[in-house]
């Protein structure tokens, strides 16, 4: 993606809200605001949003397991599959 193409003054969004929004959701391009000539915020559509959100929870879970590995906070699998085998089937 070729942000530089996507960079608008806030006085475009401001005259052609519902066209950006359109642009956006249509082509699931995020677009950057800029404001005195600084970017200031990024248009997005919901689902490109949640689809961010969920790669960067699950980087963080890869993140802690990685961790808890290196601190030897690890469960042998036999052992693992023997209590749940005791939870599940008593």
């Amino acid at each position: 993606m070729q942000l530089s193409l996507n960079i608008k003054p806030i006085s475009y969004l401001k005259s052609k809200t519902a066209e950006v929004i359109h642009t956006v959701t249509q082509k699931r391009q995020s677009i950057i605001v800029t404001q005195n000539g600084e970017a200031k915020a990024v248009i997005q559509d919901i689902k490109s949003y949640e689809e961010t959100h969920n790669t960067i929870a699950l980087l963080k879970m890869i993140v802690q397991a990685e961790s808890e590995i290196q601190k030897g906070k690890t469960t042998p699998q036999r052992e693992l599959f023997q209590r749940l085998e005791t939870e599940l089937f008593g």
